[in-house]
């Protein structure tokens, strides 16, 4: 199973660290390893860089797209995607400041996931701290100067 967190970046951070996505990485990872005066220091760099998940938005837009779907639900504040019969499931839940989603099976489910999010706000940072892998939903251009 693979279980990504989801975060919102301030787009000036983003911005800034485009390309050093693994500077964010460590951050939240030395969070969830830290404890004492270090994890709150660590939480409010964290709450610092991130912004509150627009859930009122992602509540509408998964709305829109369940219609007439049935690989999509949702049940007790979860948002469920199963594909092909079972070989493709993801699980999608809302906090304030971060998403959770749990994936298993091939990446479909947490793809379709990942696509809906990122129209929402261009700034998504999606982290596995199990697996090392982290990335932006929606990748930054870069502005070309002539």
């Amino acid at each position: 199973m693979r279980n990504y967190l989801i975060y919102l970046i301030e787009e000036e951070f983003a911005r800034h660290y485009y390309g050093r996505e693994k500077i964010f990485f460590n951050l939240f990872f030395e969070h969830t390893l830290a404890y004492g005066p270090k994890k709150d220091i660590l939480q409010k760099q964290i709450d610092f860089v991130t912004k509150p998940i627009p859930t009122l938005h992602i509540q509408k837009l998964f709305e829109q797209l369940s219609v007439g779907r049935k690989d999509f639900s949702f049940q007790k504040g979860v948002y469920y995607i199963e594909k092909k019969n079972g070989r493709s499931k993801a699980t999608l839940t809302l906090h304030q400041k971060h998403m959770a989603l749990k994936a298993e099976g091939n990446f479909e489910a947490e793809t379709s996931f990942f696509e809906n999010i990122r129209k929402c706000e261009p700034c998504f940072l999606a982290l596995d701290l199990e697996n090392r892998r982290y990335g932006w939903l929606k990748p930054i251009k870069e502005r070309k100067f002539v």
